[in-house]
């Protein structure tokens, strides 16, 4: 886990407190957006390059486990 909060910050004065990557104004959600809209890996990483490789796997991780929790239905 500490890898992780290594690659994703929260900072309440900064994209409105959105998970971002390494303290930089590139949000969790828009490398997200980007898989989603077909980009592959390595686009992403051109059309960002700021970005590591290791950013865009914590980005996926991160994502993974906010999805993570049970739900009651009941």
């Amino acid at each position: 886990m500490a890898q992780l909060a290594d690659r994703i910050t929260v900072d309440p004065e900064q994209c409105g407190g959105r998970p971002c990557v390494r303290g930089m104004r590139i949000r969790v959600t828009d490398v997200l957006d980007l898989f989603a809209n077909g980009l592959s890996a390595q686009q992403i990483l051109e059309e960002l390059p700021d970005l590591e490789p290791e950013d865009i796997r914590a980005c996926l991780k991160f994502a993974s486990r906010r999805l993570n929790h049970p739900v009651v239905i009941g």
